[in-house]
C-alpha cells in the first residue's frame, strides 16, 4: 500500500517538522512493515510553469516528426515573450495548456535544462510529459495537457504536487484495514497520540423504498449491498488534477472521472466500489452464485467461463460482474473518449458498495487468475460498516466534480449480524508478554484500536468492524503489546541444560558435509519441491516407487506441486544453471530430507495450543506424516582435476561418483559393497549399485554416469555423473565409534597379481574373494589396471591387476608368508569367480 504523506496529513494533524522517515519509524514500531519512503520530486528545481501553445510549425526532413512551437509562459521567463521550444510529441494542439520547463531548471534524476541547438532550431526549454516529471503513468503516453481553465505562468510544481513523500507499506494478510489511507491514518494517529479525522464519518441518508432494486440470493456470500444512483453527469467532465495526482501517487492510473472517483474512494476508505452505466443495466441487480458453465466478458476484454462457486452480480440478462473482483464489459462506463468515437457517454450511474465473503472472493480471484485491487482488499477483510459511507462519498464527489444529481433513493440490503465480542482477563497481555502493563494501559490501548471495553478484572471487548482479524484473547494481547512497543519487551536468552550436544545423526550429517567439501564438492541446498514431469526426464519406470509423491494443497509454484523423493532433480538443476552461466567444471553435493508417502494415508488432527501435546497426540501426528529419510547426493561435470604444469588433468567420470559414496560410507562407519547395477537415470553400463549388509543385503543408492537420454532431456553437459544414497540407512548399519588408525613399525610386503576372468564378472566380486582369501595379514588391496585384448587373453576375457599389501602387527613377514597369503587369495578368487593367473 502506497501512502502519500500529504494525503495522510489530511486526517492526522502531524507536526510540520515530521518527515516520511519519522512516520516510517513510528509505524514500524507499531508493527507495520514500511519498506521504503519514496521522495517524489527529489532534486527537482524550477522554473516549471504552465504555458499555452501559440503556434506549431512542422519541421520536415527528419526521421521522425518534429514540431517547432511557441508557447506563452506569461512573465515566468522574465521577458513576457513567447518561448520557442522544439518538441516531438503530437498529442497537443494550438491553444492547449501544457507544462513547460525553462532553462536553468533541473528535472528528477539530475537532468539540467538549458537552451540548445537541435533540428536546426534553438529550443529554450522543454514541454514535459508525466514520465519526465516522475509523475507515473497518466495513460496518455505523451505531453501533459492541462484543463483549459489553468492559469498561464502558474507554478507547475505546486499545481501538480510534484514534491511529496510516499510510504510503501507491505501489508500483511491479517491487516486488510491498512489497505486504505483511513486505516494507515488510524495507526498513525495511535502512534503519535493524536486525534483522527475519520473520513468515513459522513451524514448518510437511511435506506428507503425509492432506491434501485437489488435482490441478494446468497446472504452468506454478500451480507451487505448498498446501491446509490447519480444522474446527469457531464460527458465533458474530467478528473481534476489533484484527484489524478493522488491516484498516481498510490500507484493507480487515471482512466475517467467516474472510474477515478470509485478508485479514489476505495484507496481512501478501503471499501471497493463499482459504477454501472445505468442505461445498460436491465432490471433488478442481483447477487447469486453462478450457474456452472455461465460466461461473462470482464472489463479486461476476456471471456470467462464461470464456476458454480463464483459469486456474481447479475441483471435480467445474466452476469454483469464477478463480485468483488471485476465488473463486466456489458455495463462498462463510457467516458468522453468513447463519445468522441461515436458511443454514447455515460450520464447516469448506479454505485455499488457491497461486502462479500472473503473466502469466496479469494477463490474466485485465484480460479480465474484475476487479482485486482478490489479482490485484494475483500480477501483480507473489508469494514462492512463502511459501505454506506463509501457510497455517499462517491456520490458527493460525482455531484461536485461532474455536475450530477444524487437521486433520493437509497438501497441497503443487510443480513443481520451481531458484533464480535471477546472475554479476556485484564492481565492476559501481561502473561503473554512477561511485562506488567496493568488494566489501565490494556483498556486504553484496546480503545485506541477501536474496541469497546467493559469490566474490571474480566474485560468484555467488542471488536470494531474494521478489524475482522481480532478473533480471540491472544489477538487482543498482541494489539496491546505492539502498541506498547515490541522493542520494550525484555530479552532473555534461553539456558540450555549442560551435558548435551549434537545428536549422533547431526554429527554424522556434519562429518559427511566436511568430507565431501574436503574432496572438492560445493554444497548446493535446493528447495524440496518438484514437478512430476521430472520423473519422465530421469527415465524412471512407470511403477517406480519414487514416482509416488506427497502433493501440496497450496504449492508455492504450480509447476512444482509435490515434495521431492530424490535429491537429484534439484542438484541437476543447479548444475545446469551454473553450466549455462559459464562455470563448466562442477562438483556439487547436498544432504537433505526426501518425502515418501505412507501406504495408508491419514489426516492429521489439531494439536492443542494451551498445553504441551501428550506423547500419544504427537505419535498420532507423526503416524500420518510422510516418511522423511535423509539422503546425500553428488553431481559432477567437466574437469575433476585441472590441467597445469603438473599434468594434463582429467575429466570427472563414474568412478568419482562411486568414490563419493565410499567417502560417505567411511564417515558413517559402514562397509559399502559396490557392484554393477542398473537404475533410472544412470547409464546401464556405467552404473554402480551401492549395497550394505546387515544380516541381509540392502540397496541404499546408486552411482555412475547418467544416461545420454537423461542428459538431453535435462539439458546437462556430456558425461555428467551422479551419486545418491540413503544416509539414514548407512547410519543404521554403521559403527559410529571413532576408530584410531593402527600404525605398525614393521615393514609392508607387497605382492601384485594379474587375474584373467570373464568380462561379465564384476571386479567387486573378485576383490571380495581376494580379500577373504588373503586373511588377516592383508592390510590393503587396490585395483590398478584393467586390460582387455582378445588376441592375448581370449574372447570375452579381461585382466584385472591388483596390488596386495601384507603386514603383521608383531613381526616382519617372510617372503614365504606373504606368498602363501597371496596364493590363498588367488585360489579363493579362482574358486568363486573362475579367475586364473595371467601368464
Amino acid at each position: 500500500m502506497r501512502v502519500p504523506l500529504s494525503w495522510l496529513r489530511e486526517y492526522v494533524d502531524l507536526p510540520a517538522t515530521e518527515t516520511g522517515r519519522d512516520v516510517q519509524a513510528k509505524l514500524i514500531s507499531a508493527g507495520l512493515e514500511v519498506e521504503t519512503v519514496e521522495q517524489l520530486g527529489d532534486g527537482l528545481k524550477g522554473p516549471l510553469v504552465v504555458g499555452r501553445v501559440l503556434t506549431i510549425e512542422e519541421l520536415d526532413g527528419f526521421k521522425k516528426p518534429i514540431r517547432f512551437c511557441t508557447v506563452d509562459v506569461g512573465t515566468a521567463n522574465g521577458t513576457g515573450e513567447p518561448q520557442e521550444i522544439v518538441c516531438g510529441a503530437r498529442n497537443f494542439a494550438v491553444g492547449d495548456k501544457v507544462v513547460v520547463v525553462l532553462p536553468g531548471a533541473v528535472l528528477p534524476g539530475g537532468f539540467a535544462i538549458a537552451a540548445r541547438q537541435t533540428y536546426g532550431k534553438t529550443s529554450h526549454g522543454m514541454i514535459c510529459s508525466s514520465d519526465e516529471l516522475g509523475m507515473g503513468d497518466d495513460g496518455t503516453k505523451g505531453i501533459i495537457v492541462l484543463p483549459p481553465e489553468t492559469e498561464v505562468g502558474k507554478d507547475a510544481i505546486e499545481l501538480l504536487e510534484l514534491v511529496d513523500e510516499v510510504l510503501d507499506i507491505a501489508v500483511t494478510a491479517n491487516r486488510g484495514d491498512c489497505l486504505s489511507i483511513r486505516g494507515v491514518a488510524r495507526e498513525t494517529a495511535i502512534a503519535y497520540g493524536l486525534p483522527l479525522s475519520d473520513p468515513a464519518l459522513l451524514d448518510v441518508p437511511g435506506p428507503n423504498a425509492f432506491g434501485y432494486p437489488v435482490q441478494v440470493s446468497d446472504p452468506l456470500g454478500c451480507d451487505r449491498f448498498t446501491a446509490r444512483t447519480v444522474t446527469g453527469l457531464s460527458p465533458e467532465a474530467r478528473s481534476p488534477i489533484w484527484l489524478q495526482r493522488r491516484l498516481q501517487k498510490v500507484g493507480m492510473r487515471p482512466i475517467s472521472l467516474a472510474v477515478d472517483v470509485t478508485n479514489y474512494v476505495m484507496m481512501e476508505l478501503g471499501q471497493p466500489l463499482h459504477a454501472y452505466d445505468r442505461s445498460l443495466v436491465q432490471g433488478t441487480i442481483g447477487v447469486r452464485r453462478a450457474a456452472e458453465g455461465e460466461k461473462i466478458v470482464t472489463l479486461d476484454g476476456t471471456e470467462r467461463k464461470l464456476h458454480a462457486e463464483d459469486l456474481v452480480i447479475t441483471d435480467d440478462r445474466g452476469p454483469i460482474g464477478l463480485a468483488g473482483v471485476m465488473g463486466g464489459a456489458n455495463t462498462e462506463i463510457a467516458d468522453h473518449d468513447a463519445a468522441e468515437n461515436g458511443a454514447d457517454a455515460t450520464t447516469d450511474v448506479v454505485i455499488e458498495a457491497a461486502h462479500f465473503d472473503a473466502v469466496a472472493i479469494a477463490r474466485t480471484a485465484r480460479r480465474h487468475k484475476l487479482s485486482s485491487e478490489a479482490s485484494r482488499r475483500f480477501e483480507r477483510g473489508v469494514d462492512p460498516q463502511a459501505a454506506a459511507a463509501a457510497a455517499q462519498r462517491t456520490v458527493d464527489l460525482l455531484v461536485l466534480l461532474a455536475g450530477g444529481t444524487a437521486e433520493a433513493g437509497v438501497t441497503e440490503v443487510i443480513a443481520p449480524s451481531a458484533p464480535h465480542t471477546i472475554t479476556v482477563p485484564a492481565n492476559h497481555p501481561d502473561k503473554v508478554a512477561g511485562v506488567e502493563y496493568g488494566r489501565e494501559i490494556v483498556v486504553r490501548r484496546l480503545q485506541e484500536v477501536g474496541c469497546d471495553v467493559y469490566g474490571q478484572d474480566e474485560l468484555l471487548v467488542t471488536v470494531p468492524s474494521w478489524r475482522p482479524d481480532l478473533l480471540e484473547q491472544n489477538d487482543l494481547a498482541e494489539e496491546v503489546i505492539r502498541l506498547e512497543g515490541y522493542e520494550n519487551l525484555p530479552s532473555t536468552l534461553p539456558k540450555p541444560p549442560s551435558g548435551r550436544g549434537l545428536t549422533h545423526r547431526q554429527r554424522l550429517h556434519r562429518r559427511v558435509g566436511r568430507a565431501l567439501a574436503g574432496a572438492g564438492y560445493v554444497e548446493a541446498p535446493n528447495y524440496p519441491f518438484i514437478g512430476e514431469g521430472v520423473f519422465d526426464q530421469l527415465g524412471l519406470a512407470a511403477d517406480d516407487p519414487a514416482r509416488r509423491v506427497v502433493r501440496l494443497t497450496n504449492p508455492l509454484n504450480d509447476e512444482e506441486p509435490a515434495l521431492r523423493t530424490s535429491l537429484l532433480p534439484g542438484l541437476l538443476g543447479a548444475l545446469r544453471r551454473n553450466d549455462g552461466r559459464g562455470t563448466h567444471d562442477l562438483a556439487l553435493f547436498e544432504t537433505g530430507l526426501v518425502f515418501l508417502p505412507r501406504e495408508e494415508q491419514g489426516v492429521a488432527g489439531h494439536l492443542p495450543v494451551d498445553r504441551r501435546p501428550t506423547d500419544a497426540e504427537l505419535a498420532a501426528l507423526n503416524a500420518v506424516l510422510p516418511e522423511q529419510p535423509r539422503h546425500v547426493a553428488v553431481v559432477l561435470a567437466g574437469a575433476r582435476e585441472q590441467a597445469g604444469w603438473w599434468g594434463k588433468g582429467r575429466p570427472a567420470d563414474w568412478a568419482d561418483a562411486v568414490e563419493a559414496g565410499r567417502a560417505v560410507a567411511r564417515e558413517a562407519g559402514a562397509e559399502l559393497i559396490v557392484r554393477k547395477g542398473q537404475y533410472g537415470p544412470w547409464h546401464p553400463g556405467r552404473c554402480a549399485e551401492l549395497v550394505v549388509a546387515d544380516g541381509a543385503e540392502r540397496v541404499v543408492g546408486h552411482a555412475g554416469e547418467l544416461h545420454p537420454r537423461v542428459l538431453k532431456a535435462l539439458g546437462l553437459p556430456a558425461r555428467t555423473c551422479a551419486m545418491e544414497l540413503d544416509l539414514d540407512a548407512l547410519e543404521q548399519v554403521g559403527d559410529g565409534t571413532p576408530q584410531a588408525p593402527s600404525i605398525s613399525t614393521f615393514p609392508v610386503a607387497t605382492q601384485d597379481v594379474a587375474l584373467v576372468v570373464d568380462k561379465p564378472v564384476p571386479t567387486a566380486e573378485v576383490e571380495a574373494a581376494l580379500r577373504e582369501g588373503a586373511g588377516e595379514l592383508l592390510e590393503a588391496i587396490r585395483l590398478f589396471d584393467v586390460y582387455v585384448n582378445d588376441e592375448q587373453l581370449g574372447d570375452g576375457k579381461k585382466s584385472l591387476a591388483y596390488a596386495l599389501r601384507f603386514r603383521a602387527s608383531d613381526r616382519t613377514l617372510t617372503v614365504d608368508e606373504a606368498s602363501a597369503a597371496r596364493d590363498a587369495a588367488v585360489a579363493l578368487a579362482g574358486e568363486r569367480t573362475g579367475a586364473v593367473l595371467r601368464g
